[in-house]
């Protein structure tokens, strides 16, 4: 079986998101086990390492970023037409990001030229074969606004050298984070219209307007730390304010109804609460430390890639794209990990270890739960007959 899983045909090879999903869920498992030992100071990273420069990278361009490539690796075929990559050309890019993870210790250590080319090969390579499929296509594409990706794209290779700098971290931090959140301001637009007027027969209030003012404010916010901290705490607060507005006329009265519209709905308003609460940290009103940063990834992405993978792993293997309710239940300690995480080291601040101890725990069950379930689907052919 592992000489047949290294041929180029094997059903792991055949679209982007098969192998990528895999490995996110296995970062999803694993990082926030890793992170508790170390930030209870029970394993340690490499001298003159910062750990937190460690996981910052890891769960953004570890764990985030396989779902965010392996998802426009796949999407092309949808958005213009085309056939995804597949076989080799995925085999190779793969190779690349599992050799990130093993070499980023090594390499932040290692002469600052090779640091920051070996760290961004991975990016560079994916970026380059994803914007050449986007612009050569152009004229099939069904959405119109993916220069958006063209634009994140570029300068995601830009936040994590910054992220992987000591003297620019927390330009890299802030802009890493502020394009993330662009991913997900996109895609919001176009899942949940799209599954609202599949589960409900719903047609959601659509305004070109408002649609592109959020896009463009949350775009600009990515800048924040570059920007005089007047604007941006603007520009912060009225990206808050505008997908707050479309997040009310989008019905959440009736998209809370159903668990996978459920998830997405909650993690939209998981973006609202992280812009409004960086707006007051910006603002000096309240220095919550990292608690703006991890409403993003705990309510946010926390919620949206799990709903996501479960999605895409299926209906893209020619399944029914439902919640089993072990995944409901996956999803649930996931979403039950950011109180540990959020609320309860308010209320309990001595307490404060051990309730980010028991968050990651939560968090990691969470994942093994999904990826028991989903890898396997990933290594097998579809069930209808289609080769991809």
């Amino acid at each position: 079986m592992s000489l047949i899983i290294f041929s180029p045909k094997h059903p792991l090879w055949l679209a982007g998101f098969r192998p990528f999903f895999i490995l996110a869920l296995l970062m999803g498992l694993f990082i926030p086990v890793l992170w508790v030992f170390i930030f209870s100071g029970k394993l340690s990273l490499h001298e003159g390492l910062n750990p937190l420069q460690w996981h910052s990278h890891e769960m953004l361009f570890g764990f985030a970023g396989a779902v965010l490539f392996g998802f426009l690796l796949t999407a092309s075929k949808n958005w213009v037409k085309v056939r995804g990559i597949h076989g080799f050309s995925l085999m190779f890019l793969t190779g690349l990001w599992i050799l990130e993870r093993f070499s980023f210790i090594p390499l932040m250590h290692s002469h600052f030229i090779i640091k920051h080319i070996g760290l961004s090969l991975f990016p560079l390579c994916c970026g380059i074969y994803i914007a050449i499929t986007l612009i050569k296509y152009h004229k099939n594409d069904s959405f119109k606004d993916n220069y958006f990706f063209l634009i994140l794209l570029s300068l995601l290779l830009l936040a994590k050298n910054f992220l992987i700098s000591n003297d620019y971290y927390q330009h890299g931090i802030a802009l890493s984070l502020g394009l993330f959140r662009l991913a997900f301001a996109v895609m919001f637009e176009r899942t949940i219209t799209q599954f609202m007027k599949g589960t409900e027969g719903k047609l959601l209030f659509r305004n070109r307007f408002l649609d592109s003012g959020i896009k463009i404010l949350v775009l600009l916010s990515a800048f924040q730390s570059f920007l005089p901290l007047p604007l941006s705490i603007i520009v912060l607060s009225l990206a808050a304010v505008f997908l707050s507005v479309r997040w009310i006329l989008w019905r959440p009265d009736i998209g809370l109804r159903k668990f996978g519209n459920a998830t997405m709905y909650i993690g939209y308003f998981g973006l609202i609460l992280h812009f409004i609460f960086e707006t007051i940290r910006l603002a000096g009103i309240w220095n919550q430390g990292t608690i703006s940063i991890h409403i993003f990834t705990f309510l946010c992405m926390g919620l949206v890639i799990p709903s996501m993978i479960v999605r895409i792993s299926q209906g893209h293997t020619g399944r029914n794209p439902e919640f089993y309710i072990t995944d409901k239940i996956a999803i649930f300690l996931i979403f039950i990990s950011a109180f540990f995480r959020l609320l309860l080291p308010l209320i309990f601040s001595s307490y404060y270890l051990l309730l980010i101890q028991i968050a990651g725990v939560l968090w990691s069950v969470g994942f093994l739960i999904l990826s028991l379930r989903l890898c396997p689907l990933l290594f097998q052919e579809r069930i209808d007959g289609k080769i991809h």
